[in-house]
């Protein structure tokens, strides 16, 4: 194994007690595998390297209780470094770093860090401090884990507050589906509504023009019976009593009665009773002037004769 890899290295030999140094060894990146077979070592020095990066698998080592990782080149740490929740040391001077991830914050046993000579953002750089001797070391621990809590923490609340929002923008498009589909309800029961308003007006239509038709056809009908009628010996139409006839009928009753009023003033013996004796002299005097009348008629006669 080349030293740049680290493979071919034995780290059992470079292992004493609980301490492996691989500082020094020109090694590019780090032997992730073979470190996990020793647990025994939770201390490491990794110092003095080519290494720009660390795998993510290197955050396995949870065995590691202090971490030298002073002058190599690294650029950023791996973003579950948070998992190395055991480490108290760590040691990160004279690298290529800028930020810090976020799961730095879990590292609730760190006692002791120091990042200077890191092109840090002036925040972070702030928070760290100096780190020039062992207290100064101690306090940027402190600080900079309660410095990326509150990162961690801001962070958590807005993505809770994005989860918030996504989920009031899937409330609302729900809310706006139900309103559209309810709209297409509403619009699809009036147009049924109306078809069926339609398809009514539409029958009326159609049994108003069939009884008029049926009506017309009748009517042609009649007109067509109504020679083939006439062909038939014409009834004499019926005279309803008129009122002439009621007229004549109560002049001959009352002649009637006057009739029988004479008969009874002259043969029985009613004829002394003054209405008798008027009713007699009446009689005599109207067939006098009958028989006058009489006269005068011949002899008028007589005159035109001659």
């Amino acid at each position: 194994m080349s030293r740049g890899s680290g493979k071919g290295l034995s780290l059992k030999d470079k292992l004493d007690g609980n301490e492996l140094d691989l500082s020094l060894c020109d090694l590019n990146e780090v032997p992730v595998r073979e470190l996990a077979a020793l647990p025994k070592a939770t201390v490491l020095d990794l110092s003095c390297n080519n290494l720009i990066s660390l795998p993510s698998d290197f955050c396995s080592l949870m065995h590691l209780v202090k971490l030298d990782l002073s002058k190599n080149r690294l650029q950023q740490l791996p973003l579950d470094f948070g998992r190395l929740v055991n480490l108290q040391h760590l040691d990160l001077l004279n690298n290529r770093l800028v930020t810090l991830p976020v799961s730095f914050a879990q590292l609730k046993n760190l006692k002791w860090l120091d990042l200077k000579d890191n092109p840090l953002d002036p925040v972070l750089a702030k928070v760290a401090g100096d780190c020039l001797d062992e207290k100064q070391c101690k306090q940027a621990a402190v600080k900079v884990l309660q410095h990326m809590k509150a990162i961690q923490s801001e962070q958590d609340r807005q993505r809770q507050r994005k989860l918030q929002a996504e989920r009031e923008m899937e409330k609302k498009r729900e809310a706006e589906q139900r309103a559209k589909e309810a709209l297409e309800r509403e619009l699809r029961k009036r147009e049924k509504a109306e078809e069926k308003e339609r398809r009514r007006r539409e029958y009326d239509a159609q049994k108003a023009a069939k009884q008029e038709m049926e009506k017309k056809t009748k009517k042609e009908t009649v007109h067509t019976r109504r020679p083939a009628s006439s062909s038939r010996p014409p009834q004499l139409p019926r005279h309803k009593p008129s009122w002439s006839r009621s007229v004549l009928r109560v002049l001959l009753f009352v002649l009637f009665c006057i009739l029988c009023t004479l008969a009874a003033c002259k043969l029985t013996e009613l004829q002394h009773q003054p209405l008798c004796v008027s009713v007699n002299t009446l009689y005599e005097d109207v067939v006098a002037a009958l028989q006058n009348h009489k006269t005068l008629q011949n002899m008028l006669q007589h005159n035109s004769h001659q």
